[in-house]
């Protein structure tokens, strides 16, 4: 039998609110259980604040900082939102609960299946997955409203800026290869506004407009 982590989402979520305001993001993220989204040998630690590895090289992230970048997209329920870099599946459960609908794609085939079976098996039925192109985003759904980026780039990359519609946010961690800032990005008619939202450390970001796979 699968534990009760109620209390324990519970305490995370509290945990949350010392630095995420968005009342609509913390009731999404007691609404969906990460445990699911994590090897069951890890199910000790599914509500500790911090990532936790999920095979290939690849985390599922931590709470916090999930649930900054959500906060930051600014959902309110109508949007369309592209999530590059699945992994697990939890984040775009999370988009889930606040977007209309999500695209999110990644570059791992057994990941991707993974979390397209956990998003079903709980029912999300406004996600669809993806294996990732070489080509960043996912052209064919475009224009996003929103777009997040679960991995590091070397800048912001021209190819999702194109995917993003005009007042659209973009979140992405910006930098080296194994040290970013996170950053927000609004799609203005003419030109885009950036703001810092603070360091942060994400695996790096795949594909034609960021790393290359052998890139050190």
């Amino acid at each position: 039998m699968q534990p009760d982590f109620s209390l324990a989402r519970h305490q995370l979520v509290d945990s949350l609110r010392r630095e995420v305001s968005d009342k609509r993001v913390l009731a999404a993220m007691s609404r969906v259980p990460r445990e699911m989204f994590v090897p069951s040998s890890y199910w000790g630690a599914a509500y500790e604040d911090r990532p936790l590895p999920i095979g290939h090289g690849q985390t599922i992230s931590q709470p916090l900082i999930v649930a900054m970048m959500t906060e930051a997209l600014e959902l309110e329920g109508k949007e369309n939102v592209l999530e590059v870099g699945t992994g697990s599946g939890y984040q775009a459960a999370i988009l889930a609960e606040l977007a209309r609908w999500v695209v999110t794609v990644e570059r791992h085939s057994e990941l991707a299946q993974k979390a397209a079976e956990t998003l079903r098996k709980l029912g999300y039925s406004n996600v669809e997955v993806h294996l990732a192109e070489s080509r960043l985003g996912w052209q064919q759904k475009a224009l996003y409203d929103a777009i997040v980026v679960s991995a590091g780039a070397p800048k912001v990359p021209k190819e999702l800026l194109d995917q993003l519609a005009v007042g659209g946010r973009l979140v992405i961690p910006v930098g080296p290869r194994y040290e970013q800032n996170l950053l927000k990005v609004v799609r203005k008619e003419h030109d885009t506004t950036i703001e810092d939202l603070g360091p942060c450390r994400w695996v790096p970001l795949i594909g034609d407009a960021a790393w290359s796979e052998e890139s050190g």
